[in-house]
């Protein structure tokens, strides 16, 4: 099942006309919505962090998103930062990309999912999948070996479409 999938039209294909200011408002909408279902506290600063989060569809470290605070006039220190996204990641607000060390925000955060992340190395744009069709195998295949499987995620990194037509120079390197 797809959850998201930045950046692209209905038919799978880059969307040019995307219009991202959308994406940004209908995450902290939907982030305000749950927030008050399950009795969280959003707070100002947990709200501007899950914007920047937003602000586009590569993933963002750390300490870019302090950057990006210190700029707007925040004082936060990494700790503050660290926390915001903790509590972020706990109301499934956000997903943490492991192999990036960075975040991105998530497209369905009113119900608790497990996801598979398509990483394009060269513009790093985020595809969100749903694993439900390959839970199964994974619980199968980790129940052979005694391992009590708690939590599924997967990504993988390769090139996007529109990146092997040749439309986007290579990300740099971090």
């Amino acid at each position: 099942m797809l959850i998201a999938s930045y950046l692209r039209g209905a038919d799978g294909m880059a969307d040019d006309t995307h219009d991202h200011q959308v994406c940004v408002e209908n995450a902290l909408e939907q982030a305000e919505a749950v927030c008050r279902d399950r009795g969280l506290r959003l707070t100002p600063l947990r709200r501007v962090v899950l914007e920047l989060v937003w602000q586009g569809h590569e993933p963002v470290g750390a300490y870019d998103l302090l950057d990006a605070l210190t700029k707007q006039g925040h004082s936060p220190s990494p700790p503050t930062v660290y926390r915001a996204l903790d509590f972020l990641i706990q109301a499934g607000l956000v997903h943490r990309l492991d192999s990036l060390n960075a975040y991105v925000g998530c497209n369905a955060p009113a119900h608790k999912h497990e996801s598979a992340f398509l990483i394009c190395r060269s513009c790093r744009n985020v595809h969100e999948l749903g694993v439900d069709k390959i839970r199964g195998q994974i619980e199968s295949l980790a129940d052979e070996v005694g391992f009590a499987a708690e939590e599924h995620v997967l990504e993988v990194q390769g090139v996007c479409a529109k990146c092997q037509q040749g439309n986007l120079q290579p990300a740099a390197s971090n």
